[in-house]
């Protein structure tokens, strides 16, 4: 019999705004952006899709070790492990919060265990380092003031790959930093996974660092030192290499720096020096020698396939395509370029291409970029008849199958993530490859997949960031069936404090010989940590409405779970009551416009609540033009009753989205949320004579249009030049903007409907162009 533990509670009968972080968390967010899915996760029949840890806090990454042990990497900094899927109860590995950055899309968000764990007591990790390039952390902890500015001129960070040595108590005794660079100078496409390859070598990849909402070549003071200028000078087309054009590094001028941004790195993993036989290994570079292929976005999420030496990399997309890239041969002298941003998809990025810079116009004469294995339209099914929606995308995880009980159909297909869309697919094979013809929805409504990974017994595991788990999607078809969770409670209500008993013993297994272990979550935390017990006892001494949950695991591993419903007193309206006093739900913004927040709660047992008890939540809600929208969580203000933000830039449409939390003393919440409209203005872009193909942002398009922005963004522009003009097709060449400026240029949206104008003239044999 487990005695009671007597805990302040129970955030199961809360309401509350759920929202996640990250994400390729990406669109914007590598991991983008954290997706508002279905409640429900739906699989193919014959398929359950089951909790196999929860509980968990903005989970991004978790590796299974050889021993059993599972690690789990939260955003925030810190590695948790377990014993085994069947231990309900965490033990924190290692604290890295001091020196990661947890903002936006920033954070710990790679994980790797040592093959030979634990012989060799390794785990690695890849996060945010929260420090300028040369400079230590903590530079501005989980913020960015203005100014800078997290969408202006940007709180400029780096990122870091690290080994982690376990001590004789199971935790991590030291830190052994191994690379150290992908200088970042907006808060999304940060550092990404990591994983061991058959050759014993440790791989890592890393995004762009660069702006999401406009063509960034480093035109914002340059603050990564790109070539050709120094730090803290505006970089100019034809010449300009910052901002995106990062992910080109390895094609730099002998003698500039070669950067890890848009990389996929092979490493030794005690040194984290290149390995000999790298595509740049003869490099005086010490990143050149790292360096196995570029040309990224965002490669959040890369895995191998199974018995080759063949890397499989997701690429988060711009404006237009997510990419799944490949590596035919991590061991060969050939450093795949995957174009980015010269190319997005195959085809030329127009937002780039209009800029006409060098580094990109070299790649289009001289060819050479690596196209993608597999692109999907943000727009287009990926699936005709998948419920996914469409809009968003992010694509954020990759795996293959090897050694399941799956049906045969699935034998070595490529199962791939996207988190903006809450959707896991399976590509399955033909000729032993997968193959586009034979793509399946395999897991549907997903609350913002970050991660899917092969785990015991060959199961397909993914994880939720949305709902902070780790999920198992299993076959009960095979070998092995999983148990049924049966539970009870006596008694199941009274006044507090009230003991209840528990039973678990009707739970049952359909295999002969197999036994049952129980984890319990009896204090609704949703971490099953309370008890190991077939039938524990807990007493509850506050009023609450409490599911009580139970999971058993049988031997194989497989697990089941149930809720029985606990009511102490008479529960009902006792949830604090937040107000928010300001902002307004009329006020609309405009970037950089500074927004002040206040607020209350007031509780029926305790009373007003004070500012401890309050805790704030920015987030933008990105949208397509379907209607489909997903989160970025920006920022916290915890212990707060007033505060401010500044409203950040980002692309239309989206939204701002403010929530209060408050907390009573017996743990109970609630929460009240705001949702902020902007201000948006519509850009009038012209040309003389008409007809000209102008770029704005990534697209491109013939005169006259307009597009809808908000006030106070930044958008960049470019007028292509030469060009040919419909009717005739005769070449013209751009001479200016109305207003004037260089041929490529950012705006600054004002408050009103403005039209910009291009001018040209006729080439011709007296005035060529």
């Amino acid at each position: 019999m487990l005695s009671s533990r007597r805990f302040p509670f129970p955030r199961r009968s809360r309401r509350t705004l759920a929202v996640g972080v990250v994400g390729p968390l990406v669109g914007a967010l590598a991991v983008g952006l954290v997706a508002a899915a279905p409640a429900e996760a739906a699989v193919p029949a014959g398929f359950t899709d089951t909790v196999a840890i929860g509980g968990l806090s903005s989970p991004t990454a978790t590796a299974f070790a050889p021993d059993g042990r599972v690690f789990v990497a939260e955003k925030s900094g810190l590695v948790k492990v377990f014993d085994s899927l069947a231990d309900p109860t965490a033990t924190v590995f290692a604290d890295l919060r001091m020196q990661t950055q947890d903002f936006w899309d920033r954070g710990l968000l790679g994980l790797a265990v040592d093959p030979a764990f634990p012989a060799r007591p390794y785990v690695y990790v890849s996060y945010t380092l929260d420090a300028e390039p040369g400079g230590t952390a903590p530079r501005w902890g989980d913020a960015c003031p203005t100014p800078p500015g997290a969408t202006d001129k940007g709180c400029v960070v780096t990122g870091r790959v690290s080994q982690l040595t376990m001590g004789a108590t199971g935790t991590a005794v030291s830190e052994k930093p191994l690379v150290t660079g992908w200088c970042q100078q907006y808060p999304s496409h940060s550092v990404g996974a990591l994983a061991f390859g058959p050759d014993g070598a440790l791989y890592a990849g890393g995004g762009d660092g660069a702006s999401f909402t406009f063509a960034d070549y480093g035109q914002v003071g340059n603050p990564c030192a790109d070539p050709p200028s120094p730090a803290g000078t505006n970089l100019t087309p034809p010449a300009a290499e910052g901002g995106a054009l990062r992910s080109q590094s390895p094609r730099r001028a002998a003698g500039q720096p070669v950067l890890l941004n848009g990389t996929l790195l092979r490493i030794d993993p005690d040194t984290g020096e290149g390995v000999p036989g790298n595509p740049f290994a003869n490099s005086a570079d010490a990143n050149a020698r790292r360096v196995i292929a570029y040309g990224a976005r965002n490669q959040f999420r890369f895995g191998f396939r199974p018995g080759t030496s063949e890397l499989w990399a997701g690429d988060v997309g711009w404006d237009t395509w997510e990419e799944i890239n490949r590596v035919a041969d991590v061991g060969d002298a050939v450093a795949e370029n995957f174009g980015w941003p010269c190319f997005e998809g195959g085809a030329r990025q127009a937002g780039y291409d209009g800029a006409n810079l060098d580094r990109c116009e070299s790649l289009y004469s001289s060819g050479g970029h690596s196209a993608p294995y597999y692109a999907y339209n943000h727009r287009a099914k990926v699936v005709a008849s998948d419920p996914c929606p469409t809009g968003g995308s992010s694509i954020s995880g990759i795996a293959f199958e090897s050694g399941s009980n799956y049906p045969a159909e699935y034998s070595g297909a490529l199962f791939f993530a996207d988190s903006s869309r809450g959707c896991i697919w399976a590509m399955q094979t033909v000729d032993g490859q997968p193959s586009a013809s034979r793509l399946v929805p395999f897991v549907t409504g997903v609350n913002v997949p970050v991660q899917v990974l092969t785990g015991p017994g060959g199961d397909l595991f993914y994880v939720a960031l949305g709902s902070g788990e780790l999920r198992r999607v299993s076959h009960p078809g095979g070998t092995n069936r999983p148990p049924t969770a049966v539970a009870t409670a006596n008694p199941s209500s009274g006044p507090a404090p009230l003991t209840v008993r528990f039973d678990g013993t009707a739970s049952t297994d359909p295999d002969a010989g197999d036994t049952l272990s129980y984890a319990w979550d009896l204090d609704a935390d949703g971490a099953y940590d309370d008890s190991s017990a077939a039938d524990p006892s807990w007493t509850y001494t506050s009023a609450a409405a409490v599911d009580a949950g139970l999971r058993v695991t049988d031997s194989h591993g497989a697990s089941a779970t149930t809720t029985v419903r606990v009511t102490v007193g008479n529960p009902e309206g006792l949830d604090p009551v937040p107000v928010i006093d300001a902002p307004a739900g009329t006020l609309t913004w405009s970037v950089g416009q500074t927004v002040s927040f206040s607020g209350r709660a007031v509780d029926a047992q305790d009373g007003q609540l004070p500012a401890s008890a309050l805790t704030w939540r920015l987030a933008i809600r990105h949208c397509a033009t379907n209607g489909t929208c997903h989160t970025h969580n920006v920022q916290d203000f915890p212990g707060v009753a007033s505060g401010s933000f500044v409203a950040p830039d980002h692309d239309y449409p989206s939204y701002l989205q403010l929530t209060l939390t408050a907390t009573d003393s017996t743990g109970r919440t609630g929460s009240k949320t705001v949702d902020l409209q902007p201000k948006t203005v519509s850009l009038n872009f012209a040309s003389s004579p008409s007809q000209a193909t102008l770029t704005v942002g990534g697209t491109q398009q013939r005169t006259p249009f307009s597009r809808t922005v908000i006030a106070g963004s930044t958008n960049s522009i470019s007028a292509d030049s030469p060009q040919k003009l419909p009717p005739l097709n005769l070449k013209y060449a751009f001479t200016g903007w109305a207003h004037g400026g260089a041929r490529t240029q950012n705006i600054i949206a004002p408050g009103t409907s403005t039209t910009y104008q291009a001018n040209y003239r006729l080439c011709w044999l007296l005035n060529p162009c």
